[in-house]
């Protein structure tokens, strides 16, 4: 890798992208470091991708990084500037020999400035050759962790969070004997089409089935009377219209969970290990149905908003999420998730827990009923709502008072004020 024409001044080195062949405008779906990292010869920098490949960047020097000049994103070809990076002066300018990847992996990006650099061919497990040996490290196979980077890929924080999970749970693996699945042959039967899942689908995937398994699920179904409060929520809608604020029933929903939250403590916490894990604040994961699948973004410090606020937050991050352009930390933090299904139909269902969270809020498609009162049949709004719960936090009464509970306040919605 050549500095430019114009000599750096001592002591300062220009890392530039080396030579990756015919490659032109590849895309930089990893960077490794940030101003003020220290790093050593044959650190990787960051991660490029083609169509076909995936291929690290090491670094030819040792120092601390002054200035960044790449981001997730960017198309990068043969000599952009990466990084400005302060070395030491007596320090070697070659790099060090790599180290040998066994040969069940992919091979490693060559270290030489003027070789051309080879491809590492994504693999199972979707994962750069830095975060390969990590794992390894760990003791993780890194085909059983699911990514979350850039086009599935494990990063650095899904290893570490797959090693969390397998400590909490006692162990690495579920402990069930299941056989394998069968495979078939389609195609003999008649005409079909093969459409890849897509890449939230297999993150997703993945995710539910390690939670469908591991947690002891059992569901609480119960309804709320929404009468009083659908009449409320069409005020406010005619109040806020001029400020093209649409309050749904689902901000509602985030404000009567945080309440009840608030209430029953056990339903805000995680397990860890031996230990529960009691959350003082109150995020709320609400499920966004998108084209290519479901994402869960998170409303902060629910108990701390009023209901106008939740509609206006929720509006923007739904659309954030169906537009492709929510980030990894608007997914995280939560303490309990709401998945409604109301504005889509059904009268139950049983949602899968969202962990490390321990419990989670479904709710389905209202409908008008005949409730008896006061010596008499009168229509009613009804509310189907279904609490799935980690039964080894939270026993079969606690999650019975806990729905009672969150029906009472939206069905009385003065019992949010209190």
């Amino acid at each position: 890798m050549a500095d430019t024409s114009t000599k750096p001044a001592a002591g300062i080195k220009q890392v530039l992208v080396p030579d990756i062949g015919d490659y032109k405008g590849v895309n930089v779906i990893e960077v490794m470091v940030k101003p003020g990292d220290t790093i050593n010869v044959d650190d990787t920098l960051l991660t490029l991708e083609t169509d076909k490949a995936a291929m690290d960047v090491p670094s030819p020097y040792a120092g601390t990084v002054k200035e960044l000049h790449v981001e997730i994103g960017d198309k990068v070809s043969k000599d952009t500037l990466i990084l400005v990076l302060e070395t030491a002066e007596s320090a070697a300018a070659e790099p060090a020999p790599a180290e040998a990847p066994p040969p069940s992996e992919a091979p490693a990006p060559v270290a030489a400035k003027t070789a051309p650099m080879e491809p590492v061919q994504a693999a199972g497990g979707h994962a750069s050759p830095a975060i390969r040996r990590f794992a390894r490290e760990l003791g993780v196979d890194i085909a059983r962790v699911a990514g979350s980077g850039a086009k599935g890929r494990v990063t650095k924080e899904d290893v570490q969070s797959f090693v969390k999970t397998a400590l909490a749970s006692g162990g690495t693996g579920s402990g069930l004997q299941v056989a394998d699945m069968p495979t078939f042959d389609f195609a003999k039967y008649g005409e079909i089409e093969t459409v890849p899942l897509s890449r939230i689908q297999k993150i997703s995937g993945a995710n539910l089935h390690r939670n469908w398994v591991n947690i002891p699920h059992v569901t609480q179904f119960d309804e709320a009377d929404i009468t009083d409060m659908e009449e409320f929520r069409k005020q406010l809608n005619a109040e806020y219209a001029s400020q093209n604020i649409k309050v749904t029933p689902l901000a509602f929903m985030l404000k009567a969970a945080a309440t009840a939250l608030q209430q029953f403590p056990k339903f805000n916490a995680s397990l860890n290990g031996d230990s529960l894990v009691l959350k003082r604040y109150f995020h709320i994961g609400v499920a966004v149905d998108t084209p290519d699948g479901l994402v869960v973004p998170v409303l902060r410090d629910v108990d701390k908003k009023g209901v106008v606020q939740l509609a206006k937050e929720l509006s923007e991050i739904s659309a954030k999420a169906r537009d492709k352009k929510i980030t990894a930390a608007d997914m995280q933090g939560g303490c309990f998730t709401i998945s409604s299904l109301g504005g889509i139909g059904g009268t139950a269902f049983t949602p899968i827990i969202n962990a490390p969270e321990v419990a989670i809020l479904g709710v389905s498609r209202s409908a008008m009923k005949p409730v008896y009162q006061n010596g008499q049949f009168v229509p009613r709004l009804m509310l189907p709502l279904s609490v799935s719960y980690d039964h080894r936090v939270i026993d079969g009464a606690q999650a019975a008072r806990f729905s009672t509970y969150l029906a009472q306040v939206l069905t009385d919605i003065r019992r949010l004020a209190l």
